[in-house]
């Protein structure tokens, strides 16, 4: 209400969707002024009419980042650099970015001087410690909110589960410039297959050119710094350019399509259907076994 007095601001990692509309509403009933923030990394969204939708809900002010370049210099080349991948599969699709997205919903709560942050992560996933330490390590002294993991939160919107899960039937999706990835809903039962419409980076193998691409990739301490299509002379040489033109030529071929189970952070299970930048790794794996020497390795 008027009112009530306010208990402080909050920056809240605000996506559009239900779950984050649902916790800026609640947000406000419980006394707190709302910034919404939302992270664009690549996912496909409309993020005026997220802004609209979140200023309409009562946030205080929206902020809308564009964090595509420092995503991919700053946390995908490292990541290709150091052959980071999780349990010999998983590229880290999902894991690396919430790092880059939380990095700046800090920034942000200092600069408007806000004691809270906020998001939408589950209790069961991987998200909510992603987030919350490295908020924690970069602004020791903010106060998270976590709503679903507060009873009063959770018990007053347990009852609208049916509802969240029709709007993110039949699985839900992560969706950013590295990768689109799938669990949850008919993926997890293991016999079922992966419906053919979750390829969205990807052609399938079957239905890609058989007419190849021939690239040429500079690389400079193991990243990629100029890409040259050798035959049509299409160059591309900063990081933003480079990784989305090496995503486009790989989709249009069919590569990078990784069905997994990984284990999360709680001990549970979850089977996902990741389509990401799978050939860059294959790169840089081909570049440290031709320039590593094997006598420093016998010595490991």
């Amino acid at each position: 209400s008027s009112g009530q007095m306010s208990k402080g601001s909050v920056v809240l990692a605000y996506s559009g969707g239900l779950d984050t509309s649902c916790i800026l509403l609640w947000l406000k009933e419980q006394g707190y002024e709302v910034i919404a923030y939302l992270a664009n990394i690549g996912q496909d969204e409309d993020f005026d009419a997220a802004r609209k939708k979140a200023e309409t809900l009562g946030a205080k002010k929206v902020f809308i980042e564009d964090l595509r370049s420092e995503f991919v210099q700053e946390f995908i080349w490292p990541a290709v650099q150091a052959n980071a991948v999780y349990e010999d599969r998983y590229l880290l699709g999902t894991s690396i970015a919430r790092p880059c997205i939380a990095r700046r919903q800090v920034q942000i709560a200092q600069r408007e001087g806000a004691q809270y942050v906020s998001h939408g992560a589950t209790g069961k996933g991987n998200d909510q410690v992603r987030f919350e330490l490295t908020c924690y390590a970069l602004y020791p002294q903010v106060q998270i909110l976590a709503p679903w993991r507060i009873p009063e939160f959770y018990n007053r919107f347990r009852g609208r589960t049916d509802l969240m899960e029709y709007a993110e039937a039949p699985w839900s999706m992560d969706a950013n410039l590295m990768h689109i990835s799938y669990e949850s809903g008919v993926l997890e039962n293991p016999k079922n297959h992966a419906p053919p419409d979750l390829y969205q980076m990807t052609k399938n193998p079957e239905d890609s050119p058989s007419e190849p691409d021939l690239l040429e990739i500079h690389f400079t301490r193991g990243v990629p710094v100029k890409v040259t299509h050798v035959k049509e002379g299409t160059c591309k040489e900063t990081p933003l350019e480079i990784f989305c033109y090496l995503n486009e030529i790989g989709g249009k071929h069919g590569v990078g399509r990784i069905d997994i189970v990984e284990n999360r952070f709680i001990g549970m299970k979850s089977r996902g259907t990741n389509l990401n930048s799978f050939y860059i790794y294959a790169f840089i794996r081909f570049l440290s076994k031709a320039t590593s020497f094997v006598a420093f390795k016998t010595d490991i």
